[in-house]
């Protein structure tokens, strides 16, 4: 059975969009589902500001599969949604609009 594939989006929205950018994020996993790209787990959602003040979001879900970001680029449902997003966002501080980390888990032996 594939992995699952978490990814953690990193979303640089330009000031004064981030009302559009959370309608948008409001249908993104949803359309992924649909598509059967990602797993049932619900995405993660979080909203704060860089040291300059500007608006960042970030969202965490998990592909089914490795391929589930490359198969995702062939659906026209979905790009319309990820170009939306990208021109809400912008470049800052010479890093880019949008990040796309995908990572695994880790298991950490805490020790109190």
């Amino acid at each position: 059975m594939p992995i699952a594939e978490i990814v953690i989006c990193l979303y640089r929205v330009r000031k004064g969009s981030e009302r559009k950018f959370v309608k948008l994020l409001e249908r993104h996993w949803l359309t992924l589902r649909r598509f059967a790209l990602v797993t049932a787990a619900r995405p993660q959602h979080f909203r704060g500001v860089e040291q300059d003040g500007r608006p960042i979001f970030v969202e965490i879900f998990a592909w089914k599969n490795a391929k589930g970001a490359q198969i995702a680029h062939e659906h026209p449902e979905v790009m319309v949604i990820w170009e939306a997003m990208d021109k809400l966002c912008e470049v800052r501080g010479g890093r880019p609009n949008m990040e796309f980390p995908h990572v695994q888990p880790l298991k950490i032996r805490v020790q109190a």
